[in-house]
């Protein structure tokens, strides 16, 4: 009898995070069985291009309603694994596709989508607004009687898209937190110098570890992720490191301002009662500025993923020119 491969099945799979674990488990396709993706009509119409592309590299693409029992209860046919990368807006719908996974006979595993701030980090941790969703995700796992789960936390993602943590924030909102290449301006809570644990969303060097890495490396050390937290990461850093490799690799001085922890709370506060839709991001960058991605001892090493780390000036680097590629993008658009 040949090895057994797990069939794996992805939810958010043409997302931001979800795009980049995918096209890393495609990479070590050799080691899964079935690749699948679940996505809507919607989807099949709006990006027939990239899943026309997926297929290609021999990705089943399964259509469906994720918030219909019977869809999601035929594309867990044959699955063994399934991986949850969707945003926040879906989070609360991974209790119904747990429940109905513990009905599917061959899924054994569950990833939810985590890859961000550890919601159990503190005793503050349960009552933080973003976490909530989370936290009720995690209770329908432990609830489960047949499902094995992990909870891959990355910490923010060091990458230079809009609201990622090396990205520029809109003038209303960069008191928060922002690097801006365009400006040659960042705005740090406090000093700057508090440490601040980051993961790079995709590869940047031959075999570094990126979300995408090691979700792939979660998945090939079962015993090693079993229902637990990983808590991983390619650097620790602090946002005045950040903004000093940013100075080296643009040859130019940058204007730094600082916002105080104190003022950043208010300003959350205010963003909630005030149903600013980025709160959410509001109370993130408190938490990462109040050292909330940090631990005594990662757990790299659990899933052999310690060697080749991506580095700041890696994560720097790209940055850098995703900034300046949305920048041009922007203006072209503008000019057109």
């Amino acid at each position: 009898m040949g090895e057994f491969k797990e069939n794996l099945l992805v939810f958010g799979a043409t997302g931001y995070i979800g795009a980049y674990i995918l096209k890393e488990i495609l990479k070590n396709k050799d080691s899964f069985g079935r690749i699948a993706i679940i996505t809507s009509p919607s989807t099949v119409e709006n990006k027939s291009e990239q899943l026309q592309n997926l297929k290609s590299e021999g990705v089943e693409v399964i259509v469906g309603d994720v918030t219909n029992p019977a869809d999601v209860l035929n594309a867990f046919k044959g699955i063994n694994t399934v991986i949850s990368t969707v945003g926040r807006n879906v989070l609360a719908e991974q209790i119904n596709w747990i429940q109905l996974a513990e009905k599917a006979p061959s899924v054994r595993r569950f990833f939810p989508s985590e890859y961000g701030t550890d919601i159990d980090y503190s005793p503050q941790s349960v009552h933080e607004i973003p976490h909530q969703l989370k936290i009720k995700v995690r209770a329908a796992l432990k609830a489960t009687t047949s499902l094995d789960y992990t909870y891959v936390v990355t910490g923010p993602y060091a990458d230079g898209q809009m609201l990622a943590y090396l990205s520029p924030l809109a003038e209303s909102a960069r008191v928060i937190g922002t690097y801006d290449v365009k400006a040659k301006s960042a705005t740090l809570i406090e000093d700057g110098k508090g440490k601040i644990s980051l993961t790079t969303p995709k590869e940047l060097r031959a075999n570094g570890y990126s979300v995408g890495k090691l979700v792939v490396k979660a998945l090939l050390h079962p015993e090693a992720s079993k229902k637990r937290a990983l808590k991983v990461n390619s650097f620790t850093t602090t946002p005045a490191e950040i903004v000093a490799e940013f100075e080296k690799q643009t040859g130019e001085k940058w204007n730094v301002t600082y916002t105080s922890l104190s003022e950043l709370k208010e300003l959350e506060a205010a963003a909630w009662e005030n149903k600013v839709p980025m709160a959410p991001l509001y109370t993130l960058r408190r938490i990462w500025a109040e050292g909330g991605t940090l631990y005594a001892k990662r757990d790299n090493s659990l899933l052999d993923a310690e060697d080749n780390l991506e580095t700041l000036a890696d994560a720097v680097r790209d940055a850098i020119l995703t900034q300046r590629s949305e920048t041009q993008a922007t203006d072209t658009r503008r000019l057109s």
